[in-house]
């Protein structure tokens, strides 16, 4: 089955599929301590980000869904990725019966709102084309995240080792967001 990543356009990015040109610059990004400091923590190696890299292209193949790059309308560079994935991570059912949202930008691009605008426009397509619950974990310290998480119509559901655990039943109510 040969399934195609969508293209979504928003004021000043493009979400789109990663192409093999990527690589380099998405081994960059996952190499930065920035980067990881909410995410496990440890900087990812070349060979780490090529496994992740293509699990991400082949998430759209077996899933219809997964993750895009997310490209600046300006410099036409890749600052992060956001999507859906299926993380398998042993939280339980509640957790892991349903798609994964994620996002990650370069810390270059921190604080003008970037992640907001490609995360929303992730999340619409999410409910107009697979809908349904989704899940995320963020820590606790990450307050960027948790904001958007809220944004977005994510609720605490749990915790688990330094993660709290977040259920998106639906989208939320628009109150001029997005």
């Amino acid at each position: 089955m040969n399934r195609v990543t969508p293209t979504i356009n928003t004021q000043r990015l493009t979400l789109r599929g990663l192409r093999a040109q990527d690589f380099d610059r998405y081994a960059e990004i996952w190499s930065d301590e920035q980067v990881v400091v909410h995410i496990g923590g440890q900087r990812r190696s070349r060979d780490e980000s090529w496994n992740a890299f293509l699990k991400i292209a082949g998430h759209w193949q077996i899933t219809g869904f997964g993750q895009w790059a997310i490209e600046d309308h300006v410099s036409k560079r890749v600052i992060g990725q956001t999507g859906f994935f299926y993380g398998a991570r042993g939280y339980g059912p509640d957790f892991d019966a349903h798609p994964e949202a994620g996002w990650v930008l370069a810390p270059e691009t921190h604080g003008n709102g970037f992640g907001r605008e490609a995360a929303f426009a992730a999340h619409d397509w999410f409910d107009r084309v697979i809908t349904g619950p989704l899940v995320c974990q963020i820590t606790p310290e990450n307050g960027p995240s948790h904001r958007l998480a809220d944004a977005l119509g994510y609720v605490k559901m749990g915790a688990r080792e330094d993660v709290d655990l977040l259920l998106r039943k639906s989208p939320p109510q628009r109150r001029g967001l997005g």
